[in-house]
């Protein structure tokens, strides 16, 4: 059964961990579509520069969880930053954990959902300079390639992107939790 899966991002992800993933789920027979406040094209960074310009697939307003089996939240500095002050992405986000489906974030991803107020007496991981946060926020903090707890899938940069990917689509294929 085909599944479809929410790649919330916006300027300034960090490419691949938003093109890893995606062709990742592709090769499941899957759609994974960039979900973005903006429309038209989001621009990625690259490492220590911009990178290549994505197409937007959906605009987050037009679009519910209800319409999605999954969640996925790519890192880089930027992108997290500007989408945790968006109330509408943290409402998209709450309720994919209200329906109990899988949502993985990677890198700096997890500050995203610090803002949303989903981390508190979760395991998870994140980029190590986000660590103190995330303990703040009320999670345990390890330092793993991949945690997952109740559905919820976390690693820490883009060298753990491989256990990330085959962790989200376990997760995807168990359900909702």
């Amino acid at each position: 059964m085909e599944k479809r899966i929410a790649i919330l991002a916006t300027n300034g992800f960090e490419e691949v961990e938003l093109s890893s993933p995606k062709e990742y789920l592709e090769q499941q027979g899957w759609k994974a579509e960039i979900v973005s406040p903006e429309s038209g094209t989001i621009r990625s960074w690259a490492k220590t520069d911009w990178g290549k310009d994505y197409k937007v697939d959906q605009v987050l307003n037009t679009v519910k969880a209800s319409d999605y089996d999954a969640l996925v939240l790519p890192g880089g500095v930027i992108n997290p930053d500007i989408l945790r002050t968006n109330e509408d992405a943290l409402l998209f986000i709450k309720d994919f954990f209200n329906a109990g489906k899988p949502v993985a974030a990677i890198c700096h991803g997890p500050q995203i959902l610090i803002s949303a107020g989903l981390v508190n007496g979760r395991k998870m991981t994140s980029y190590p300079s986000i660590k103190i946060d995330v303990i703040n926020a009320g999670a345990e903090w390890h330092d793993k390639e991949v945690v997952v707890d109740r559905g919820l899938v976390t690693s820490r940069n883009p060298d753990d992107l491989d256990a990330f990917n085959k962790k989200i689509v376990e997760e995807i294929k168990e359900g909702k939790h």
